[in-house]
């Protein structure tokens, strides 16, 4: 049986989604796991379902009227840059980070690395980006497939950062309500022992 990672060689690093999973390397190990039909890459065509049918020892004569439906051409995403807002989101989106830009200025696409994958395009707020067809993409198959799981890795961290940072601060406030609790607690003792003690003196 084939490897998730002789299977991921094959595919377009598009990383766009459009077969159900998260990009190409998870497309590929349920590809490796049997669990997934190799017709679900839209931008791979039926090159890459007969390169997957013959690693894979299946036939691709039942699938190749629906993939040949379903392909998508090579593409490119543009943005109009006069239009742009600075959102940030469309680079937030781009899988493998061929976006520039920051806040409040005006962003660009890197044309030699972004994979027309069309994530940019939705959560654009003012819609300035355009899907343009392209011939054939130029971008390295291998950087996409590395800036893919550097991105994938660096979003990990920062959702296990956030995560530390929100427990730490229930801690803290956990910490602080105790302290709190303590106080009232002993202000209580006090106030008490100072009633038996007015008490016992009227008595």
């Amino acid at each position: 049986m084939a490897s998730a990672k002789e299977i991921d060689k094959i595919l377009p690093q598009t990383q766009c989604g459009e077969c159900g999973y998260a990009g190409c390397r998870p497309y590929a190990e349920a590809l490796a796991q049997g669990s997934a039909p190799i017709d679900r890459c839209p931008p791979g065509g039926l090159n890459t379902l007969r390169a997957l049918a013959s690693l894979l020892s299946v036939d691709p004569v039942p699938y190749e009227q629906s993939v040949k439906e379903n392909t998508r051409t090579s593409s490119l995403a543009v943005i109009r840059e006069a239009e742009c807002v600075g959102c940030t989101k469309c680079i937030q989106a781009c899988p493998v980070d061929a976006i520039v830009g920051s806040a409040n200025l005006m962003h660009s696409v890197i044309a030699h690395e972004c994979t027309g994958c069309g994530l940019c395009v939705e959560p654009c707020p003012v819609d300035c980006i355009d899907i343009m067809p392209q011939e054939s993409n130029d971008y390295d198959t291998t950087l996409a497939r590395a800036r893919f799981h550097a991105k994938s890795v660096r979003q990990l961290r920062e959702k296990q950062a956030k995560e530390q940072a929100y427990q730490q601060k229930r801690t803290l406030a956990a910490s602080r309500e105790d302290k709190k609790q303590d106080k009232l607690a002993k202000q209580d003792f006090i106030l008490q022992a100072l009633a038996r003690s007015k008490a016992k003196q009227k008595t």
